[in-house]
């Protein structure tokens, strides 16, 4: 016959839960100590007493450090973010309102979970959108925990959340930004892979003729006839001087003055150095 040695003591039923709740091995007996530390005024004993409760309660902070661990980042990092959090916690701790690691718990792990918050993240996150990612990690992994257990949809995971379906796609895309890619990282794990940077565009220079062409094309539509002519002739039909001056009747050391002074008040419009062109300004040979 198996007896319940729990229940055989005498008073052991009757016992408060809040007494029979094992405390944590980290967890030591500090009341004296913190008492002591709230009486002293800021000098040497006072950093002594508090040099002494934090390294009593760093086990506690070590154990909360952790909770964090295989998320990306070290372990002893994560145990300098927790103690810093504890001595924090010592130190605006008020032994009147309870006791100190109902207190330092959560001021410890605040602490922790705002290290990743701020410094764990490529990208500055907004504080609700890194929310949503953890709700959406912490569903996604309860209803996959199960072996076999099929990939959850939106509605399964927004079901499971309470959040919108919405918020769990907000939530799903903060998942995959919570580091940046290299742009020299291979994406193809075969011999002929290619990195990032390869399936980015590149600057086309062609773009910049399209600029200029546009933004001397009314100065050229002002231009008279037999100018324009000119122009064509030579820079599209690619003829020389002396037979677009043979084809015109005119010299060619004329055909050589009139390029010249039309292309530069093309370009001085389109580089913007005067104003509209004005050719009825021309001198009266040019006519």
């Amino acid at each position: 016959m198996l007896i319940d040695m729990s229940t055989s003591r005498p008073g052991a039923r009757n016992r408060p839960t809040a007494q029979r709740k094992r405390r944590h091995d980290d967890a030591p007996d500090t009341a004296d100590l913190f008492a002591r530390l709230s009486r002293l005024p800021d000098g040497p004993e006072r950093d002594s007493v508090r040099e002494e409760l934090v390294t009593a309660w760093l086990p506690m902070a070590h154990r909360i450090a952790g909770r964090f661990r295989d998320r990306g980042e070290s372990v002893e990092d994560l145990r300098q973010v927790a103690a810093l959090g504890l001595v924090k916690a010592v130190d605006r701790f008020d032994p009147e309102r309870g006791a100190f690691e109902s207190y330092a718990v959560p001021t410890v792990t605040g602490e922790v979970k705002r290290h990743f918050r701020d410094r764990m993240w490529a990208l500055r996150v907004p504080r609700r959108v890194q929310e949503l990612r953890n709700k959406v990690r912490v569903a996604r992994r309860e209803l996959t925990q199960t072996p076999g257990s099929p990939e959850p949809t939106v509605a399964d995971l927004a079901a499971h959340s309470g959040l919108t379906e919405d918020e769990v796609t907000c939530g799903l895309e903060a998942l995959e930004s919570f580091s940046t890619l290299s742009l020299d990282a291979e994406l193809s794990g075969d011999e002929d892979g290619y990195s990032l940077s390869d399936t980015l565009g590149e600057p086309d220079n062609s773009y910049d003729v399209v600029i200029d062409r546009e933004s001397a094309k009314e100065c050229l539509r002002r231009l008279p006839e037999r100018e324009r002519a000119i122009l064509y002739m030579r820079f599209f039909e690619d003829m020389t001087q002396s037979r677009i001056a043979d084809r015109l009747g005119i010299s060619q050391m004329h055909v050589s003055r009139l390029i010249s002074r039309s292309c530069a008040q093309v370009r001085a419009e389109a580089l913007g150095q005067r104003g509209r062109c004005d050719t009825r300004q021309r001198p009266a040979a040019a006519a």
